[in-house]
């Protein structure tokens, strides 16, 4: 507590960007596990359809699991009658938004890489200011040397939220474009299911 306390004000702020940093974290660390966006179920039952197979299991399937690709897919299915072309896009619309989704939450790691340096920087050099101002004409070194080493809480505070948050932005942003591949491949298999002649599906019905 003490360490704390002898930071000021920044220090203040620096402990409440960490713990907004750690709620960020895991939350998403939640939200992007690989089952909670790509059900095995879907995955599954999409490697099995064949073209002109009835739909029926796939709605099944989408009600009871969802997730990024559950709608993705509810949305091909809303359209399935629609031209291949039109289709394609009402999809990818949904797909991109689903993305964003994902990446909700991924700022404010990004904000606090970069901010909690500053901050603790700015701390560091408001306690230097402080110090060298009370010398006056004289003062005792291992005081001062005492106050300099205080001073450098809030740069250790500040690095110290800032790396955590610098590797899970990039962790959670590198899983979030692996899982879009995937999702991206998944849907082009099942639209070619779809749709094999090109722009009229062979699956024309889809009981609610």
């Amino acid at each position: 507590m003490d360490f704390f306390i002898k930071g000021g004000f920044f220090m203040l702020f620096l402990l409440g960007l960490s713990i907004v940093a750690l709620t960020v974290i895991l939350l998403r660390g939640r939200a992007l596990r690989e089952r909670a966006v790509i059900p095995r179920s879907l995955v599954a039952e999409i490697q099995r359809l064949e073209p002109g197979d009835d739909l029926d299991n796939l709605q099944k399937l989408v009600d009871e699991n969802p997730s990024p690709l559950a709608r993705i897919i509810g949305m091909l299915l809303r359209q399935i009658a629609w031209p291949k072309a039109e289709a394609s896009e009402a999809v990818q619309t949904q797909a991109r938004h689903e993305v964003a989704r994902l990446e909700s939450g991924l700022v404010i790691l990004e904000i606090a890489t970069g901010v909690a340096p500053l901050f603790g920087l700015l701390g560091t050099l408001s306690g230097l200011v402080g110090i060298f101002a009370n010398l006056g004409g004289g003062g005792d070194p291992v005081a001062v040397a005492r106050g300099i080493a205080e001073a450098l809480n809030t740069t250790i505070v500040g690095l110290a939220v800032a790396a955590p948050s610098l590797t899970a932005h990039n962790y959670f942003q590198r899983k979030i474009e692996v899982m879009s591949v995937e999702m991206e491949s998944l849907l082009g298999d099942l639209m070619a299911k779809c749709y094999p002649q090109g722009a009229a599906p062979t699956v024309v019905e889809v009981k609610e």
